[in-house]
């Protein structure tokens, strides 16, 4: 029978003992842990931002050619949701950033499990994301206008390569990472194999799963920007260019504020998600 070491937490316990405050600090009580996080407290920077732009604005210190002050923005906005052209471009930018997370998301969390379980899968996999991960994909567009077209499969499948990286490395990251000690216990209590992978390897590999889900919808709208500039005749990045044509600076300032409260939301979303999957864990952020 093979026996599990000791707790995979007594380095850390010996090395906290070694590190102990002086014995003149002994009956101070020092809390190391951060304040309780505040109401919406990551909003504050965004609000600041929207103050000083108004503030500016209103003082003549920023000229509205350059940078039109927030009410010709939010009139500009009215006038588009009035008329039923934003909320076409919205959908249509939601559906392709959309189809490509879904895809990037199936795709690097597979890819993921197969090289970070078996030898044959890393041989075959991981190096060949490690070379896509150092090739940006702007230069691969031109590749990928040749192979598909400049329609919605190239865009899709631009945001969906986008995506996968982030999934794979993190999530293969958390895999290879799993205590060794946890797989022997696996064996000494002679869990299947597909018992293994509910009660060991997927709860083990959630944590850098979600970080890489973070860093993937941050990649999806990125790509997004690029992709709905080339032939797209609907989305907010086709808006955007389109009044880029035109002069319309302020139309173009309401597609970044679209873009940014798109990719804050669907950030809080995962977020959340996150916090309710993970709640059996003890962080500093709870």
């Amino acid at each position: 029978m093979t026996v599990v070491s000791s707790h995979p937490d007594e380095g850390i316990r010996k090395r906290l003992v070694t590190a102990r405050s002086p014995s003149g600090d002994a009956g101070k009580e020092v809390d190391l842990l951060p304040s309780r996080p505040w109401p919406a407290q990551r909003l504050l920077g965004p609000v600041l931002v929207l103050v000083l732009w108004y503030v500016a604005s209103g003082a003549g210190w920023i000229s509205p050619a350059k940078l039109p002050p927030p009410d010709a923005v939010v009139s500009s906005l009215t006038d588009m949701i009035r008329s039923g052209t934003l909320a076409s471009d919205v959908l249509a930018s939601l559906g392709r950033a959309g189809s490509g997370l879904v895809i990037g998301i199936v795709a690097g969390f597979g890819l993921a499990v197969w090289a970070g379980l078996t030898r044959v899968g890393d041989a075959l996999v991981d190096g060949l994301v490690q070379v896509k991960r150092s090739i940006p994909n702007l230069a691969l567009i031109p590749l990928f206008i040749i192979w598909l077209g400049i329609e919605e499969a190239m865009k899709i499948s631009i945001i969906a390569l986008g995506t996968l990286i982030p999934i794979y490395i993190n999530t293969h990251a958390a895999l290879r990472g799993i205590d060794r000690r946890y797989v022997e216990l696996g064996q000494t209590v002679s869990l299947s194999y597909h018992r293994f992978l509910r009660h060991i390897v997927f709860p083990a590999s959630l944590p850098g799963f979600f970080t890489g889900l973070r860093l993937a919808v941050t990649h999806s709208w990125t790509a997004l920007v690029v992709v709905e500039t080339i032939n797209a005749t609907s989305g907010i990045g086709f808006m955007i260019t389109q009044a880029r044509i035109y002069g319309q600076t302020e139309v173009v300032l309401v597609g970044l504020i679209l873009y940014g409260i798109l990719g804050y939301s669907s950030d809080a979303a995962v977020r959340l998600l996150e916090r309710r999957a993970l709640s059996w864990r003890q962080s500093l952020a709870q």
